[in-house]
This record gives structure tokens, C-alpha cells and sequence, in this order.
């Protein structure tokens, strides 16, 4: 439960907070229901536990049949929930279309779950393949058939928990054409989450007899509600909804602990694994969202007295945690170690043997950092984001290359290389293609994607171009390309990912020639090739310089 804090004030402050400022009346058999919600988000291939022991489904299986089984002693009942993204991100998973992921989810014991984007980095056929396995409904309410005009999965599904029904609604953000490979999305329509929330509500209300309505959503959590350049998120929906009308939001997609301060709006700067948490709430709606990879598993203790939910207590367990998220080590050990389910890890293992297999041949060597780690590549130019636009821009003899950060997904540290490396780099198999413009129209489209907000998917990493990038303004002035003069008149060439010429990550959309090659097979088949690879000379020299914003390393929001 909530760990003990020092403080006595924070102690009354915490259950003031989890209150709501009301007095709570005792739960009888006769007017309350206990149950608990339990909760993951963002698995994203992490069905094994990693080198240091952390996470994994056999280990999360453990926590939760523990707390099932505790629950169920104290006269409660149990929802497992998932905010989605069960897709990419692990090359055993990802070769393997994330089978053992729903395998561990099914045999976890999952109620259902969101749709995440990452879902469609696969065809749909993928998909289908994953729902037909799955043995617990896949939720999204606003996600529909362009042919039929028919929803394309359930919108939402009510449980019966004890003596109340409970309707968990599915959204997914309508971000998602332009952040998976749209080619997969071209049949579907993502409609307003919000504006379907509003309408299921609507809805719900007046087909079904229910107690409470949540949301299994996969739309992020942005701190008062702050989205940038996202689609809006939970708290956006939170506060366009009348006061209480959805009782809570179980969120995935931002890849955050939502752990609040004492002032609502604000993340908790001092939560730490094994501490203590305290969700969210907008307008009467509790938000809550458990990191990502399974590192932790949410848990809501809920009673429902006389028609009034109550939260009683909420914490992030943390899964055999030794790190950080940023790879630190953790000051102090966290909570107790779980023992890894045998009959979960048996299940597993012939999965993690076979990608193991796979990936595990050793290709070239890397002098030092490549960096892409999540928090630095979508902040700043980064060697590994300069070297993946050359490879590419070298592939198909253009004059300079450009990478969307949202597509670099791990750094390469020093040592040997394999294939899995590279494809935790690049997991999406998405193509480079070939554009060509005039300088003219060149500097209108860079003008529109050098200045995509810093620390989104959609930053650029660019290589072979020198410019200046002026943000409130959202122009470029260039100085040379390929070590050429700028000309305004001339023409010149550009790889740039398939993904992003489709739209993807809301660039503009524009005609290019699909050269048929994948972008991890050909940054395997540059290291394989060169055999050792000096970070030097691929590290940012002031060649894209920003201005007329808070930092020289990218564009704000404005």
C-alpha cells in the first residue's frame, strides 16, 4: 500500500487528497462493493526480463495473482487493465509479432485494454492475428472501418464486479496516422476521443445499467494538460466532461508515472520507485498511468458506498526495479524482490530463445556512445540520429538526409554490435525514400519541420545540411547542402523515412520515390561494412542552429 511518509502533515495531506475532503462512511456488506483496479501501459515487447532481473511478465504475473488472491480474501473483487502499446520496441518480441506478449497478458489474467499507436506498426492482419489470441477484449471506441463506418473494435465492455457494473470505455489517440506507418491506417478513420467519450456517455447512460464508467485510454497524460504537439490527452478529456460523469481514466501512451504533488497540476519532482503516489484528478475524474514496460504495476484500491466511489489507496508497485528509467541505480533497494511465476517463465522462454538466436550475431564494433536515448534524441542534434540520416541519405545519393527522433528508440553503446542492437535502434521497418525539390519549395517544407517542437517524436535530426532554424518565426535560412552553397534555384535531394512522408508525425505530406529499403537492414549493413564506427565523426558541430527560442538546441512551444 501507500508507504509510510515521515511527515505526519504529509500523511494528512495524502488522505485529504485521496478523500476528496469528504468523510468517508464505513463499508458494510450491505452498501459497499471493494475492488481493485489493476494496471500496466506501454509494454512494448518487454515479455522478458531484462539483463539486471528487472520486470518481465513471469515476475508481474506474481504481483498481480498475489494481490488477486489478498483482495479476494478481504471480500473484494480485481480489474486488470492495460493502456496499450503492447507492440515494438524488444527484437525478440517485435520478430515475433508480440505472440508472447499476449501470451504472458493472457495467462496474467488481463480484463481488457486500449489501443495503442504501436498497434498498427504491424499490418492489420497482424492485429487481427493478436485479437484473435488475445483472450480479453481490445477497447476503442473511436477507431472506425472507412468502408462500413463500423467501429473496427468493441468501444467498450461492462463488467460485472461484486454487486456493481462497471463500463470500461477504449480511445486511442487520433494522433495515431500520423505517428505508425500510415499505410497500415489508410482504411481507418480515428475520430475525437473526446467527442466519442461524450457521446458514449450519452450512450451508456441510457442502454446499459451501470454503476461507474472508466477508460482504458491511450491518449497521455500532459501535466496541466500542456499537450504541445500532441493530440490532446487525459486531462484535456478530464475537464471537457461534466464534473464526475467519468469516474476514472487508466491511461497509457506519454510513458510517465503519474504521481502528483501537492499542488494537483504538478508532477511529483520526488517520487521515486517504492514511494509514494498519488494519481491525478480533474474535474472529479481520477487519471492514473504506470510508466512504461511493466516496470510497475498501478494498484487503485477503490470502495463503492452508497452510490459514491471512493479512492482508498494508490501506489505504483515497482517490479524488481535496480534503475532508474534513465539507467541510474536506484540509492535504494526497492520493495521486495518477486519471484518470477515457473509456469509464466516456461511458457516464455522458448520465444526468448528464438529471437535470442536471431540476434545475437555480433556485426561491428562502436567506439563510443551512439546516443538515442528517448529524452536526448528528441531534445538535441545526437550523433546516432546524424549517423542514421547519412546511412540513409548515402543509400539512396542524396544531398543530405533527415530522421525523425521519433524513430530512433535506443542508444548503441561502445563495444560489439548485433542485429539487436540495431533493431532496438530501429524497430518499425520502415523505408527510406527519395525526395526531390526545388530550393524554394525546399525551404517552405523545412521551415515547417525544423521547427516541430523540441522534445516530440517530431524533432528532426538532420545530416549533409547546414541552416539556421528560426522558431517563432518557423522559417529556415539555409547555408549549404552536401558542402555546397545554398541556391535557391537549384535542385536537390533528400532521404527521409517513409513514415514521415506520409504524414507521419503530422510532417507534411509529399511524393517520394519508395526505393524498397529497410531502414534497420541498411544501418546493419553500414556497420557491417565499416566494422567499427568512430562516434567522432558523426557527432553535431553547430551545422542546424536554433534561434529566437528558449533553447539554442531546439524549437518551444508557442
Amino acid at each position: 500500500m501507500i508507504r509510510i511518509i515521515p511527515s505526519l502533515l504529509a500523511v494528512i495531506t495524502m488522505l485529504v487528497f485521496l478523500s476528496g475532503c469528504e468523510p468517508r462512511p464505513d463499508c458494510n456488506d450491505d452498501n459497499c462493493t471493494k475492488f481493485t483496479v489493476l494496471h500496466t501501459n506501454d509494454n512494448h515487447g518487454r515479455f522478458w526480463h531484462n539483463k539486471a532481473g528487472e520486470y518481465g511478465m513471469a515476475a508481474r504475473f506474481t504481483v498481480i495473482d498475489g494481490i488477486r488472491k489478498e483482495v479476494a480474501a478481504d471480500g473484494g473483487h480485481t480489474l486488470v487493465l492495460s493502456g496499450g502499446d503492447i507492440n515494438t520496441g524488444v527484437p525478440e518480441s517485435d520478430l515475433q509479432n508480440a505472440i508472447p506478449d499476449f501470451i504472458g497478458m493472457n495467462m496474467i489474467g488481463y480484463d481488457a485494454m486500449a489501443v495503442g499507436n504501436h498497434e498498427f506498426d504491424n499490418p492489420l492482419s497482424v492485429l487481427a492475428e493478436q485479437a484473435e489470441l488475445a483472450t480479453f477484449p481490445m477497447l476503442a471506441a473511436n477507431i472506425y472501418d472507412k468502408d462500413t463506418n463500423e467501429r473496427y473494435f468493441e468501444p467498450y465492455k461492462v463488467f460485472k464486479v461484486g454487486g456493481i457494473d462497471i463500463a470500461v470505455v477504449g480511445l486511442t489517440t487520433n494522433d495515431t496516422p500520423k505517428l505508425t506507418n500510415p499505410q497500415n491506417t489508410e482504411s481507418l478513420l480515428f475520430t475525437d476521443p473526446i467527442a466519442e467519450m461524450k457521446k458514449l456517455l450519452k450512450q451508456i447512460k441510457a442502454d446499459e445499467s451501470v454503476d461507474l464508467v472508466f477508460a482504458a485510454t491511450h491518449m497521455g497524460h500532459y501535466q496541466d494538460g500542456e499537450f504541445g504537439s500532441n493530440a490532446p490527452g487525459d486531462v484535456s478529456m478530464a475537464r471537457a466532461l461534466n464534473e464526475g460523469e467519468l469516474n476514472a481514466i487508466i491511461g497509457g501512451h506519454s510513458q510517465n508515472p503519474v504521481c502528483m504533488s501537492g499542488r494537483n497540476s504538478e508532477y511529483d519532482k520526488r517520487f521515486k520507485a517504492g514511494g509514494s503516489c498519488r494519481p491525478d484528478k480533474q474535474n472529479g475524474t481520477w487519471i492514473m498511468q504506470a510508466h512504461e514496460w511493466g516496470r510497475f504495476v498501478g494498484r487503485a484500491d477503490f470502495e463503492y458506498i452508497n452510490g459514491k466511489l471512493y479512492l482508498i489507496d494508490y501506489e505504483l508497485i515497482p517490479i524488481n526495479l535496480k534503475r532508474t528509467a534513465f539507467g541510474k541505480k536506484l540509492a535504494d533497494p526497492v520493495a521486495d524482490f518477486y519471484v518470477r511465476n515457473p509456469d509464466v517463465e516456461a511458457a516464455l522462454l522458448p520465444f526468448q530463445q528464438k529471437g535470442s538466436a536471431e540476434l545475437d550475431v555480433l556485426i561491428g564494433k562502436v567506439d563510443g556512445l551512439l546516443e538515442g536515448d528517448r529524452k536526448v534524441v528528441r531534445s538535441q542534434q545526437t550523433n546516432l540520429g546524424r549517423l542514421i540520416a547519412k546511412v540513409h541519405s548515402s543509400k539512396v545519393f542524396a544531398d543530405f538526409g533527415i530522421m525523425n527522433s521519433g524513430g530512433v528508440r535506443a542508444s548503441i553503446t561502445a563495444g560489439d554490435v548485433a542485429y539487436r542492437d540495431v533493431l532496438t535502434v530501429q524497430p518499425f521497418s520502415n523505408t527510406i525514400g527519395l525526395a526531390e525539390m526545388s530550393g524554394e519549395k525546399l525551404i517552405k517544407y523545412l521551415s515547417n519541420v525544423a521547427s516541430k517542437t523540441r522534445t516530440s517524436g517530431a524533432y528532426a535530426q538532420f545530416y549533409g545540411i547546414d541552416m539556421t532554424v528560426k522558431c517563432r518565426d518557423r522559417s529556415v535560412e539555409i547555408h549549404s547542402i552536401n558542402n555546397q552553397p545554398f541556391d535557391i534555384n537549384g535542385q536537390y535531394r533528400f532521404s527521409i523515412p517513409s513514415f514521415s512522408a506520409a504524414g507521419g508525425d503530422n510532417y507534411p505530406k509529399i511524393n517520394i520515390l519508395e526505393a524498397g529499403y529497410v531502414d534497420a537492414i541498411e544501418l546493419y549493413e553500414y556497420i557491417k561494412q565499416q566494422k567499427t564506427i568512430n562516434v567522432a565523426d558523426y557527432e553535431p558541430n553547430g551545422e542546424v542552429k536554433f534561434t529566437q527560442s528558449k533553447s539554442d538546441l531546439g524549437c518551444s512551444i508557442y
